[in-house]
């Protein structure tokens, strides 16, 4: 079934009404964008969000946190080295499943399905290999 569409309200550069069929299909999806757009809109006017942080490449947390300074910089660097260091201490299989978890945000129960083994082995091997770490970096 054919829908008439006024094409000035889709367009703002329009001075003067001009009607065009459509299908039915297109002239909804016309209309959900239209009220889409205007729900955005109301968003944006209500917490007074002019602009978006959310680009994926730091400048959101740098804004929140503001820089690092090279002491936490040089700090963090010294974290993650003893880090590693005290990873390569564990048996892998630990640090696999630490890994996994942690890193990659799989369930305990993911893991014990993609290794075949029961869950609660991975949980406990989890559990260990933390406690384990914990010691290995307070210990250094």
């Amino acid at each position: 079934m054919k829908v008439k569409v006024n094409l000035r309200e889709i367009y703002p550069y329009y001075k003067t009404d001009i009607w065009v069929e459509v299908e039915e299909e297109v002239a909804r999806d016309l209309r959900q964008f239209d009220l889409n757009e205007n729900a955005y809109n109301l968003r944006r006017y209500r917490n007074k969000a002019y602009f978006s942080l959310d680009r994926e490449d730091g400048i959101e947390q740098e804004a929140l946190q503001g820089s690092a300074s090279p002491e936490e910089l040089l700090m963090q660097k010294v974290s993650s080295e003893e880090l590693y260091t005290a990873l390569c201490q564990l048996p892998d299989k630990w640090v696999q499943r630490i890994y996994a978890h942690y890193m990659m945000g799989m369930s305990k129960v993911a893991i014990a399905r993609s290794e075949q083994v029961d869950e609660s082995t991975v949980r406990k091997s989890i559990e260990r290999g933390l406690k384990q770490l914990e010691r290995l970096l307070q210990s250094e």
